[in-house]
């Protein structure tokens, strides 16, 4: 590593991480003012070993950019039906301790991991993890980075838990085609590492992540809203809520929201006690904050009371969650929202009414009207586009981040997500044209709208990905990726222990540093001519590569599911490392104890040694 051009690669990743860790500038600035630094190097010195604007355009067009962007609109098929809730809700919904929350988040995530891509699998599951934060009033920070360390973990066990697997995989069989002394791997043969490190890993988050994981809250939460809500919701006849009790229903645990009454069908008024035990089309009243109103809507087995909702002329896909002010003006002022015919007359319904801090007695639509009330309302877009010619409201604007779940399309967005992973997995289809067909099938179903899908793309996160490859790029072509591992490989000199050692150990800095199929790829030829010169079977390498290559813990941009939790959380660089650092020991320590013991060190013989039987006969 001798040219200007790894030391200048070298320093542009450590300005991009310490940008990175600095956490004030925007992160999609850093990454791509990083490449641009790299770019006018290459520009003004025309270095044939630094990126071009050519490279730079590949890596933002680059498949895993491109599958990840349809990946996040597909995923977002769940979340506007409520298929995520719909899978997960009876595993997640009664937790009433963080340590609980964790054990039912993340064995299963570590789980399916093993067997389907773990990137939709994170992405299904952020916002269920939020949630699950909500409801428990801590921090979602203490959930997202241990869901994708989980996903990581787990992805470890098998040849298609990771592309990392698979490409080395393929690597492998090369090699053993061309007649390298290397086992051809089944199926589960990284479980034999996988399955351990996992185990291991779960068990270190949960019992350090609630010590070393920063506890941040958003700047306004749902208890800080001064305005609270009057809402009304039915139990739906034969759903999941009936025969359950108020605490176990988890209708307690909405930060800023309380049941006042209860009121069933003989007119009798119940008190909300956590042990009341809810009936089929018991009629809830409930008050507080806008957001846990919002989140009330995504628990399943609550319906509108009075179907207005389902009456109005405008399919549940099109509508969308605004607030309105009723001013002076309004028609219905002094009227209840009965006897006005809301629905009919504006074409919205009303979902909930907020008076200031008071709460309404009595049922919505028994609410009279008043001068300043704000209303919660279910409408189309024209709601939106005709409030300059709508005098009866002084502001009318949409809830950010609120969507009108579409239930009955919750088993559809499911099916397309199932056929997605099925064949992206089984290598039916590549995983960029299974995201494509995922992403198309959900608007072509209504799960969510071409609209809907644009948003749910969070083009920041790509940006950084796409950069990270540049940069990636850079430190490879440079050769101070290989500089790096060359380097640490010729501390080990004859010993073959110690050289497995440095091959993980190098591999899980190129993974840090580049991306995790970077790190596989320059590090496989790397180990390869290790085993060589030592003379031994070059099969433990192989598995240390591959467990090495996905233990990205100490970045946000090592691993992509790592960037998916960064803005979400709320981290630092610094929060990576704390939580990271001890994990990453023991995944390293694991993996050269266990894999030695797995596949032995033996010596074995290499095509380009010379046969030493026939060097002693005459």
């Amino acid at each position: 590593m001798t040219t200007w051009e790894a030391w200048f690669s070298l320093a542009t990743t450590a300005v991009f991480l310490g940008s990175l860790a600095h956490g004030r500038i925007p992160k999609e600035a850093c990454a791509l003012g990083c490449v641009l630094m790299l770019l006018f190097a290459q520009s003004f010195s025309e270095s044939l070993l630094l990126p071009t604007s050519e490279d730079a355009a590949a890596a933002f067009g680059n498949r895993a950019v491109i599958a990840l962007a349809f990946l996040y609109a597909a995923v977002s098929g769940l979340e506007y039906t409520g298929g995520t809730e719909l899978l997960t809700g009876w595993l997640l919904r009664r937790v009433k301790s963080v340590r609980t929350a964790q054990v039912r988040l993340l064995v299963p995530v570590a789980t399916l991991s093993a067997f389907l891509n773990n990137t939709p699998v994170v992405l299904a599951l952020i916002p269920e993890a939020s949630d699950l934060a909500k409801r428990l009033r801590s921090s979602n920070s203490l959930f997202l980075l241990p869901l994708s360390y989980a996903a990581i973990l787990g992805g470890t066990c098998t040849l298609i838990g990771t592309g990392t697997n698979l490409l080395v995989h393929n690597m492998n069989e090369a090699a053993f085609a061309a007649g390298t002394p290397t086992e051809r791997l089944g199926f589960f043969a990284p479980a034999i590492v996988g399955l351990p490190v996992a185990l291991i890993g779960v068990a270190y988050m949960l019992l350090f992540s609630r010590r070393l994981l920063p506890k941040r809250q958003a700047a306004v939460s749902a208890t800080d809203d001064p305005r609270k809500y009057t809402v009304e919701v039915q139990v739906e006849s034969g759903g999941p809520l009936v025969g359950q009790s108020i605490e176990r229903a988890g209708l307690r645990r909405l930060p800023g929201l309380y049941i006042a009454e209860i009121q069933r069908g003989d007119g009798k008024i119940v008190a909300a006690k956590p042990r009341e035990v809810l009936q089929s089309e018991d009629v809830l009243i409930l008050v507080g904050a806008l957001d846990s109103v919002v989140d009330l809507r995504k628990i399943r087995g609550l319906i509108p009371t009075d179907d207005q909702a389902r009456k109005l002329q405008v399919p549940a896909w099109r509508r969308t969650l605004v607030e309105a002010v009723v001013s002076p003006r309004c028609a219905l002022l002094g009227k209840t929202i009965r006897e006005g015919n809301f629905r009919s007359h504006y074409n919205a319904a009303v979902v909930a009414v907020a008076r200031g801090d008071k709460r309404l007695e009595g049922k919505l639509g028994d609410v009279k009207l008043e001068v300043g009330d704000v209303l919660l309302l279910e409408a189309s877009p024209s709601f939106l586009h005709r409030r300059s010619e709508m005098p009866d409201f002084f502001l009318v604007s949409t809830v950010e981040g609120a969507t009108v779940r579409r239930p009955e399309k919750a088993w559809h967005s499911i099916a397309v997500l199932g056929v997605m992973v099925f064949a992206a997995s089984t290598r039916t289809l590549p995983i960029l044209t299974a995201a494509l067909f995922a992403a198309l099938a959900m608007v072509a179903l209504r799960c969510l709208t071409m609209r809907e899908a644009r948003r749910s793309i969070d083009l920041s996160v790509l940006a950084v990905i796409a950069a990270a490859l540049t940069i990636g790029g850079a430190l490879e072509s440079t050769g101070a990726a290989k500089g790096i591992a060359s380097g640490a490989l010729s501390m080990a000199g004859n010993n073959s222990m110690m050289a497995l050692a440095m091959v993980v150990l190098a591999t899980m800095i190129c993974t840090e540093l580049i991306t995790n199929y970077a790190a596989a790829v320059i590090m496989f030829p790397i180990a390869m001519g290790a085993a060589q010169g030592l003379g031994c079977s070059a099969t433990p390498f192989v598995l240390g590569i591959m467990i090495a290559a996905s233990a990205s813990f100490l970045t946000p941009y090592g691993y992509q599911t790592n960037l998916m939790v960064f803005s979400v959380g709320g981290y630092r660089v610094r929060d990576y490392v704390r939580f990271g650092l001890p994990l990453s020991v023991l995944v390293f320590l694991a993996a050269i104890l266990i894999v030695p013991m797995a596949w032995p060190l033996a010596p074995a013989k290499w095509p380009s040694q010379p046969d030493q039987a026939a060097e002693t006969s005459p």
